[in-house]
């Protein structure tokens, strides 16, 4: 029996949206007819998958206007929504262009015994599940989806509950492209994607660490892979000799862009001391000068918090700071607009590694700044954290920001620059510590983690007898 779920909108606080949570059966349903169609996407050519995604490419550009504005509801941010759908379209040119460069072919002799050869055969899974978090609702929901999709793979999709608006026109798009038999979606919550993993023969989620966990757990059960990106609690590091006006727009960029709910945002500013109350100063001019997007969602910068339950994370480890001693210079204070919650950009000075602010995932527009002494301690503090998603380093020189970033332990480290990750998808990283598993989503190996490889070993020559293994063989 489908269950009702009531879904709020970020920018007016109400229960404006209703959807009905898919159950066991639904899901075995849906997967089975998924499965069905998956033998024959498996066999179709590279190229006559690829001409099937470039055509879901133009429904979706063709739709944009119907998904956009959902997101737009389901997120309460206009030109982000947006950049969603395109940014999906362009994965999936960018896809299309990469898979026919991104497996070995052919036969490849023997080191040891010439006479005996081998050549790689590709076996896709043949369905994947995607379950995906509320902080970029398509986004997320298509980023493995797309090259799981190319790999011939079918896919079942299971958006969050709090943003689920867009599905209905997305899945429009879908069935536009005469994609429904290998790709759908199912709407629901925590207990939906229990019985997603239940049906699926690998699994992609996105979200919390302790969510995370129940995943891996449920697909360990089923001895299925799980690849999993986590939560994140990025360090900036900003050493004595860098650009201050530069450093501070990456770093305020890096937090707050997205009101500071993306996984890759920076949450701990480490500055070196003879630069931090110049750095400070420029970070909180810059900061007390973003722009919420309200009342008119057509300006500013800083949109609503997309979760109500965040807020109180939020004011949590404000006020956790506040109490052990920290200043609040900007910001610091949940404001209700419209019925939606909203935080300007908040700069923490006189942290300590120990409140919560600086570790605990905080996942909105804070920015807690500390200052350091030298290059050791500043490594030791970065890597003082049970996250290891990404991170940055501002120095004078590039060859300075890479000698300190070889020594973090972050799956990427951006340089001279913050939270590239949003921005570049080509180069391959993993997640390290508690913020991930499994294979890189970026890069080649984002396509080649959806098949398993067979190995074709061919002996040319004759068998060897048994008698060759005999204890007295000469």
């Amino acid at each position: 029996m489908s269950r009702q779920l009531n879904v709020r909108n970020p920018r007016t606080g109400k229960i404006d949206f209703h959807i009905n949570a898919a159950d066991a059966a639904e899901i075995g349903e849906a997967a089975n007819r998924l499965r069905l169609a998956q033998a024959e996407w498996r066999d179709r050519s590279l190229e006559d998958r690829s001409a099937a995604l470039a055509k879901l490419a133009n429904t979706l550009t063709e739709a944009k206007p119907e998904i956009a504005k959902a997101l737009e509801a389901d997120t309460g941010r206009r030109r982000i929504a947006a950049m969603e759908v395109d940014g999906v379209v362009g994965s999936i040119h960018g896809w299309i262009a990469q898979a026919p460069h991104l497996l070995p072919e052919g036969w490849t002799d023997g080191r040891m015994n010439p006479a005996i050869r081998h050549a790689p055969q590709f076996v896709p899974y043949a369905l994947v599940g995607v379950i995906s978090p509320w902080n970029f609702p398509m986004t997320l929901s298509m980023i493995d989806t797309i090259p799981a999709l190319l790999a011939g793979c079918a896919v079942m999709i299971k958006p969050s509950e709090v943003t689920p608006r867009f599905a209905a026109p997305f899945l429009s798009a879908i069935e536009a492209a005469g994609l429904s038999d290998v790709l759908t979606i199912v709407q629901g919550d925590g207990a939906t994607g229990a019985a997603l993993i239940e049906s699926v023969d690998a699994v992609c989620f996105t979200g919390s660490v302790a969510t995370g966990r129940k995943v891996a757990a449920g697909a360990a059960a089923r001895m299925i892979p799980a690849f999993l990106e986590l939560g994140g609690k990025d360090p900036l590091i900003v050493l004595a000799d860098a650009d201050v006006e530069q450093a501070t727009n990456a770093a305020l960029r890096g937090s707050v862009l997205s009101t500071g709910q993306a996984c890759q945002s920076i949450e701990r500013i480490y500055v070196q001391q003879p630069l931090l109350e110049r750095f400070l100063q420029r970070l909180v001019e810059k900061a007390g000068a973003a722009r919420l997007n309200w009342p008119d969602i057509t300006v500013g910068e800083i949109g609503p918090i997309i979760f109500d339950r965040q807020a109180a994370i939020l004011e949590d480890h404000i006020t956790d700071a506040r109490n052990n001693g920290a200043r609040v210079l900007t910001g610091g204070e949940i404001e209700t607009h419209g019925g939606g919650l909203w935080l300007r950009p908040t700069v923490i000075a006189d942290v300590t590694q120990d409140m919560k602010v600086m570790r605990e995932e905080t996942f909105g527009p804070i920015m807690a700044v500390m200052g350091f002494s030298d290059e050791e301690e500043a490594v030791r503090l970065a890597n003082d954290t049970e996250y290891g998603l990404s991170a940055a380093v501002f120095a004078g020189s590039i060859e300075r920001a890479e000698a300190i970033g070889r020594r973090i332990d972050a799956g990427a480290v951006s340089l001279n620059d913050a939270a590239l990750t949003a921005l570049f998808h080509e180069a391959e990283k993993h997640s390290f510590k508690l913020s991930g598993l499994g294979g890189s989503r970026m890069g080649p190996a984002g396509f080649q983690r959806f098949l398993r490889r067979k190995a074709l070993i061919a002996n040319t020559g004759a068998p060897a007898p048994l008698g060759a293994f005999a204890e007295d063989a000469v």
